[in-house]
């Protein structure tokens, strides 16, 4: 899951600050405004609910990227590794 907020007003870094917080409650940042997570498709639901009372429309943008198993199909990293057992289905 990735996401661009607006952060040009108070308002929207009270946005960002929430977001960054409901994604880390539902999994893992590997990139500033990027979170792997491990969702079933319930949680998945309420997650992007959850984003979606969060964010303002007019300028705010999200984008999820949903990757079926097996990871190693669709994941190769350089660099710092990130250690995450991924068994369920990967969110972006």
């Amino acid at each position: 899951m990735t996401y661009d907020v607006a952060t040009d007003t108070a308002a929207g870094r009270r946005r960002l600050r929430k977001v960054a917080e409901i994604c880390q409650a539902h999994g893992q940042r590997v990139q500033k405004s990027v979170f792997e997570c491990i969702v079933s498709a319930g949680q998945y639901e309420r997650l992007k609910d959850k984003l979606a009372r969060t964010i303002d429309p007019e300028e705010d943008s999200l984008r999820f990227y949903r990757l079926a198993e097996p990871r190693s199909k669709h994941l190769e990293t350089m660099g710092r590794q990130i250690v995450y057992d991924l068994h369920d289905p990967l969110v972006l």
